[in-house]
């Protein structure tokens, strides 16, 4: 089968804080069949969407990393809409809405796919990824084979669901929307995008979006602005003005940078108010021993 393959690829160019070094061999599956093949065929790898949420180490990976960006395929019929991992939220948002459907207006202002929305059961405006969900088709790593599984059995939560268990991966997703107004959906879709113009930086401006996740019943954005994490601000990484769970790369930002000042940020909320803070940026790649430093304190039950 002919996969498209890139060696020494540099994945800044991909990612969406436009850090990251060299990956020794990077796939692009176009179908599901291609998606299926390869994780069947490799050994090790690292499986990635639009990277829009992750933190690739400027040392570089030495392994593979499979992207989907090029499985871009949905269809919609009445209102049921089924996309392949790769496609980009906004897209399908915009989609939705030109066939009446509502449910997914708050993904117009995530950079990120539907992979990795359901990885993360991505939330925004009172609408949730999982909301809408009917079923999926993941691949078991383990069985290296491909499975079907219903909305109940993803163990969705915050900010969680069964794929980041290590087990599954996502292939597709079939969601159920519901019929509205274009119009009425059209101005929901407005709002968000100019409660992001407004609030967080541009999807042009380096981000990896929210750093960390909301503590239980409070917010990171909150806890981080009072204790003047708008403030930080080194050579190439600052915090954002206008909301303090954003770090921008300034310019030429290393990975170092960022856990850096995320250290920097983790640390003032612990002293502050005794809470330690969960990154919901996904730290990937070959680790500097600097590195490995701040990843023990940010990420202390995972280590790779």
């Amino acid at each position: 089968m002919q996969i498209e393959c890139r060696e020494n690829y540099e994945i800044k160019t991909h990612t969406s804080f436009k850090i990251g070094g060299k990956v020794n061999k990077v796939w692009f599956p176009k179908t599901q069949e291609e998606l299926v093949y390869l994780l069947k065929s490799l050994k090790d790898y690292i499986l990635l969407g639009n990277c829009s949420n992750i933190l690739f180490s400027s040392n570089g990976y030495d392994g593979n990393v499979i992207l989907t960006t090029q499985m871009k395929n949905f269809e919609i019929d009445g209102t049921k809409v089924i996309a392949d991992c790769g496609v980009k939220g906004p897209l399908l948002s915009q989609k939705a809405c030109e066939a009446s459907l509502s449910g997914f207006e708050f993904m117009i202002g995530f950079p990120g796919s539907i992979g990795g929305e359901i990885y993360m059961n991505a939330s925004c405006h009172g609408q949730c990824i999982s909301d809408k969900l009917v079923r999926c088709t993941l691949f078991d790593i383990e069985k290296k084979e491909v499975v079907y599984k219903e909305k109940s059995e993803m163990r969705f939560d915050y900010r969680k669901s069964i794929l980041q268990e290590g087990k599954y991966i996502l292939i597709s997703a079939e969601f159920d929307l519901e019929k509205d107004n274009k119009g009425d959906i059209q101005a929901r879709i407005d709002k968000n995008l100019a409660f992001r113009k407004d609030k967080q930086p541009s999807l042009a401006i380096p981000n990896a979006g929210s750093v960390f996740k909301n503590p239980e019943n409070d917010s990171a954005g909150r806890l981080l602005d009072n204790i003047g994490a708008k403030t930080f601000e080194t050579e190439r990484v600052k915090v954002f003005d206008k909301h303090a769970n954003f770090i921008v790369n300034k310019d030429g930002a290393t990975s170092e940078d960022v856990l850096e000042m995320m250290v920097k940020m983790f640390t003032a909320v612990k002293e502050n108010y005794k809470i330690e803070l969960t990154p919901e940026v996904i730290f990937i790649g070959d680790k500097t021993e600097k590195e490995e430093e701040l990843c023990k304190i940010l990420y202390p039950k995972k280590q790779k």
